[in-house]
């Protein structure tokens, strides 16, 4: 989420892209994210996809757990395994990316990990009490 432009975008495509809220900004991140092997010169916009991926599952993985229902530590390492393991073969499978320019595996295997351990407590709390609590 840097303020700078790409060089390769014409001068007036950023005035275009705030103009419209940020979606053509958003739109092409997202693109690149989906595409397999893309080209990530702005290492922060590749974290943020990281970081809105992890916040994705977790969110999807907290209703499945609450509805179910899961219980207990057994809950909670099987999301800590998903979590970690589908982050980690979407960077290093699927984008291809050099992890030593990130720090290292287990630096993008954190990023915004614990954010999104809270975010899958609390939706997993919430739709487990909300259906099975009498």
């Amino acid at each position: 989420m840097s303020g700078g432009r790409r060089r390769d975008e014409p001068p007036h495509s950023q005035h275009h892209a705030v103009a419209n809220g940020g979606a053509a900004g958003r739109g092409s991140v997202w693109g690149k994210a989906l595409r397999s092997d893309s080209a990530w010169h702005d290492k922060d916009e590749f974290l943020d996809v990281i970081y809105w991926f992890r916040q994705i599952i977790a969110v999807i993985l907290g209703i499945i757990w609450g509805v179910v229902p899961l219980k207990g530590f057994v809950g909670i390492a099987v999301f800590c395994l998903i979590n970690a393991g589908v982050l980690y073969l979407y960077f290093s499978s699927f984008q291809q990316i050099d992890e030593e320019e990130y720090g290292g595996t287990w630096e993008l295997t954190k990023e915004g990990f614990m954010t999104s351990f809270a975010l899958f407590l609390v939706v997993w709390i919430i739709f487990y009490t909300a259906i099975h609590y009498d």
